[in-house]
């Protein structure tokens, strides 16, 4: 995807998303277009990608969860057990 950026000396250009990052990791850019958004983004004052804390807890992206193993609803039934008693 191509995005337009505003580089800190006031000229515009258009780069590619790994450019992007690059700009954003060297304080670069002010401001980039997000077409998502159909708006500039300030990058001093709104949210952008990489201002999130770290996260440790379990993967929620629908990628990461198609790809876990599936488990049975209670591991500690035993098979030959019906309502509690021998079958």
């Amino acid at each position: 995807m191509i995005l337009h950026v505003q580089y800190r000396n006031l000229d515009y250009d258009y780069v590619d998303t790994r450019t992007l990052d690059s700009l954003l990791e060297d304080e670069g850019i002010r401001r980039f277009y997000r077409p998502s958004e159909k708006r500039w983004v300030n990058v001093y004052r709104d949210p952008i990608r990489g201002m999130g804390g770290d996260y440790s807890g379990p993967s929620r992206r629908k990628t990461d969860m198609a790809t876990k193993v599936k488990r049975p609803l209670n591991p500690g039934l035993q098979v030959g057990l019906h309502c509690g008693k021998s079958v």
